[in-house]
């Protein structure tokens, strides 16, 4: 009914003027704390970029894989900018963390490089780009958690200004690897509808970090960890005719029960919060 669409229209407007108010109040009138994120937001900025080298190089399940090294990092940054103290028993995950990860890439060693569209892959290219966003994410995490907790400004806020800054970064860094590209073929040259994909995927996981950062926990997450290592995986061999070796498959349980055994609820009361996430 009409009076069902104006009531409507009546919150709608006024939820939107009280968000501009929020982002004025917070993010223009306060520009030293808006500058705090720009840090974060140019690593998040070039970590993206060297994953997506890291994807070119790798095939999506040692990828996957791999970056859960971002664990570790986390983890030794946790305990020097937060003074974090980990239990006995995630200091074992942690091992058998890396165990994992290098049996992983022992299983890429001999493999001859592939041409994938006429790229060839280097999968060591691919391991030393991951490598560094896995530092890169656990310093800009960490970061990121320090500020969440220094202040009352909610998380949503934090992403806008977060993407305050990365839009400009993102652009910047476009312009000075294809600006050639840009200027003869336009912005959007090449996107198709599998890029849109890609992006809408891209934009709703940083949505949902922030949803299971504050409703679920690391059980949850050590779950949904463990299934997007299996899902790259069975992907991975029906789409790249990824073969299954031995040294992946132990390597890809031991990662997965690290994560489980890092997360134990009773493993500590200051457990760390994982707060790797993309822009």
């Amino acid at each position: 009914s009409w009076q069902h669409a104006s009531s409507w229209y009546v919150w709608t407007k006024e939820a939107s003027k009280k968000w501009h108010s929020s982002i004025h109040r917070i993010v223009v009138l306060q520009p030293w704390d808006t500058l705090k994120v720009a840090v974060p937001s140019l690593v998040y900025n070039i970590q993206n970029n060297l994953l997506y080298v890291g994807a070119t190089h790798l095939d999506a399940a040692t990828c996957q894989v791999t970056y859960q090294l971002k664990i570790i990092t986390t983890a030794l940054f946790s305990l020097a900018l937060l003074n974090k103290k980990l239990a006995g028993v995630q200091w074992v995950a942690l091992l058998v963390l890396f165990v994992g990860v290098a049996l992983v890439q022992l299983a890429q060693i001999g493999v001859h490089p592939k041409t994938v569209e006429g790229h060839v892959q280097q999968p060591l290219v691919g391991f030393l780009a991951i490598l560094a966003a896995c530092c890169l994410s656990g310093f800009a995490g960490v970061y990121f958690e320090k500020i969440l907790k220094g202040s009352d400004v909610s998380v949503w806020m934090r992403n806008v200004q977060l993407s305050t800054f990365a839009v400009p970064f993102g652009l910047l860094t476009t312009l000075a690897n294809d600006y050639a590209e840009v200027r003869d073929k336009g912005f959007f040259y090449g996107y198709s509808t599998l890029i849109w994909i890609v992006i809408l995927l891209q934009a709703l996981g940083g949505l949902l970090v922030a949803v299971v950062v504050k409703y679920a926990d690391n059980i949850l997450k050590g779950f949904a960890t463990s299934l997007a290592i299996v899902l790259s995986c069975a992907v991975s061999v029906y789409a790249f005719e990824f073969h299954l070796s031995w040294q992946f498959v132990a390597g890809a349980l031991l990662v997965m029960g690290s994560i489980f055994l890092y997360s134990r609820p009773n493993a500590s009361t200051a457990q760390l919060r994982i707060a790797s996430r993309k822009v």
